[in-house]
């Protein structure tokens, strides 16, 4: 069992760990979660000894052999195949003393141990890991420096679970797959046989491998039983309790209060006054569950451009001429359409992407485009070159040029960063949030079609689901690549696979897709035959219809929203006058009994336009 205690850790004077405990079973899979920057890598860096805790302690089995995922991937002259070998290190070392002891009784001892760790099938077992994540057999021959940081990264995983220590610990390891490698990875962890903690914001794979939940929330951890989806029902039931404990204790404050303030004077219930002033000094507030405001995404909605976007007619891309990587493309894109590009890495997705956004040219064939279209294109790359040394409001401003600072604050308020958030360095930034700011910068003329290649890539799980929302009310289309399963099933009409060479519809669903994977069809996947599972393109049009007839009802539902924010502002306003302190000079010069009107004019319009709100809520309730 791995148990640590009342783990504190401070990093810049701040405790980031603050008074965590929590027990984990044997061989328990464990999902490790919470939000970017809570400090999930910090805690699991200190259960792998690499950092020290200010304070509490770390237990686990005598001799507990674990393994951490590290950041850095390996290079080098060294193939892939003998990386991962020699990632045993046991092994290796005992290979090499065979070679060259005399001692016979120490000869059996190094064959007896040899024996014991399956040192003889492990070519078998390294060769079949590296190919569970992509790598086929002239891959797995390549020396590593061929390779590039993601697939040198895939190598890294791979060492590790060639190692099959007691204690698995990963951070992130999808971060550098495709939904095959993910697909294949999550069986695997499915069969481990040791213990795993894993860091992970994906909820196909927390629910395919956990079988519990490890929240990190405001420096202290919980432990769930069972996967994701169950945590969030736990949680729920746990949000209510505490709401319902905060009403409960706020009626009890106010009796407690009233008796108080009620006989405080008299002398005969002078001692059940005190009593009651001592109950309400001890009583500790419950602090309810609080949703993060910074949790934002919204995307600026594009004029409206007659149909086709773009279409692509028989055309072929590539880097050098005469060597297409794609051909025969034929697609068109409308501005309704929800489209995700499926295939394994290597395929030619993100030059498929790289095409449609214009920075490729058609090699052969015809590419049309709307006369005024615009695109969005996100990648990590965008991500990883942002300044450091700017903040958010600089890199908004040089794109904005000319634009009045409210509207580039406005733009930046849209994902998260108001106030102190965006003037804060880059370089403070957390991987989630840096993100986010990629998304804005590429969203601020709102495009007409937005082309997002692994956009989930460091966000947290309710920062995929604000991002799934905000797809779900953008009025452009969406070209996705994604290996996050939850995200494509929710934002996807319309799946095309880039495979053989080209790209071709889909005509199945994702589910269709992932069982075709982990049967071993490798990436050679045939479209799903007509009456397959429900996944053909009627049912995807009619889910388009859909979104496109709830349209008018998300609309005033966002609406009403931001009038209800505005309003409440307003009564703020309008309070902080009646108490002497007003925010504005308008209010300054108003009387008390002007400022009373102006609240109670206030309340009227806030409850006509919650009405709205709810009878809008219930519409798309019903529609859905």
């Amino acid at each position: 069992m791995l148990s640590y205690r009342d783990i504190t850790v401070r990093l810049g004077g701040r405790a980031i760990i603050e008074g965590a405990s929590a027990s984990i079973p044997p061989r328990a899979r464990v999902g490790f979660i919470g939000r970017n920057g809570a400090g999930k890598s910090t805690l699991m860096k200190v259960l792998a000894g690499m950092l020290d805790a200010d304070s509490g302690s770390v237990d686990m089995p005598r001799g507990t052999k674990f393994g951490y995922l590290r950041q850095d991937a390996p290079g080098g002259p060294t193939s892939a195949f003998e990386t991962v070998l020699e990632a045993d290190t046991e092994r290796a070392s005992l290979l090499a003393e065979a070679e060259t002891a005399l001692d016979p009784d120490r000869l059996g001892t190094i064959y007896e141990r040899l024996d014991q760790i399956d040192a003889y099938t492990a070519p078998a077992r390294a060769g079949a890991i590296l190919k569970g994540l992509g790598f086929d057999d002239a891959a797995q021959a390549r020396p590593m420096e061929s390779f590039s940081g993601g697939w040198r990264m895939r190598v890294a995983l791979a060492s590790l679970l060639f190692t099959n220590p007691d204690l698995l610990l990963l951070d992130e390891p999808s971060n550098h797959l495709d939904l095959e490698a993910v697909m294949w990875l999550e069986g695997f962890l499915r069969a481990y046989r040791g213990t795993i903690l894993l860091i992970s914001h994906e909820r196909d794979l927390l629910n395919n491998v956990a079988d519990h939940i490890l929240h990190l929330d405001k420096g202290g951890t919980l432990l769930y039983v069972g996967g994701y989806d169950a945590f969030e029902r736990q949680r729920a039931e746990r949000a209510a309790q505490l709401a319902s404990a905060v009403v409960k204790q706020a009626a009890q404050r106010e009796k407690l209060q009233a008796f108080v303030d009620r006989w405080k004077a008299k002398a005969s219930k002078a001692k059940q006054a005190q009593s009651r002033v001592k109950a309400l000094a001890k009583m500790q507030p419950i602090a309810a569950m609080a949703d993060d405001p910074s949790l934002t995404f919204s995307f600026p909605n594009p004029e409206n451009l007659k149909p086709p976007l773009l279409t692509l007619d028989k055309a072929s891309v590539g880097y050098e001429a005469g060597k297409p990587i794609l051909s025969r493309l034929m697609l068109r894109l409308d501005p309704d359409d929800r489209v995700a590009l499926l295939g394994r890495n290597g395929n030619g997705k993100t030059t498929l992407a790289k095409l449609l956004a214009g920075d490729l040219a058609a090699m052969d064939g015809m590419m049309t485009s709307a006369p005024k279209l615009t695109v969005g294109y996100f990648t990590q790359y965008q991500v990883e070159e942002l300044d450091p040394t700017d903040t958010p409001v600089d890199h908004m401003g040089r794109l904005m040029k000319g634009a009045a600072p409210a509207a580039v604050r406005s733009q930046l308020g849209r994902f998260g960063f108001s106030g102190d958030k965006a003037l804060t360095k880059v370089g403070k930034l957390s991987g989630g949030e840096r993100a986010r700011l990629a998304l804005a910068l590429v969203t601020h003329s709102a495009p007409h079609l937005l082309i997002l290649d692994e956009p989930t890539n460091h966000l947290d799980v309710d920062t995929r689901e604000a991002l799934v929302q905000a797809l779900a009310e953008y009025r452009g289309a969406v070209v996705v690549v994604s290996h996050d399963r939850h995200m494509l099933e929710l934002v996807a009409d319309r799946l095309v696979l880039v495979d053989n060479g080209t790209a071709q519809e889909y005509d199945g669903t994702i589910d269709d897709y992932a069982k075709f994977i982990v049967s071993g069809g490798g990436g050679e996947a045939k479209p799903v035959a007509a009456g397959g599972s429900g996944g053909r393109k009627e049912d995807r049009k009619a889910a388009a219809d859909r979104r496109e007839a709830t349209q008018g009802i998300r609309t005033r539902i966002k609406d009403a929203e931001t009038e209800m924010a505005r309003l409440a502002k307003s009564i703020a306003d309008i309070d902080a006058a009646l108490a002497g302190t007003p925010p504005t000079p308008a209010l300054k010069l108003m009387t008390m009994g002007q400022l009373m009107k102006r609240r109670g004019d206030v309340e009227r319009l806030q409850a006509a336009v919650e009405a709205e709100w709810i009878e809008a809520t219930e519409a798309l309730e019903a529609a859905a």
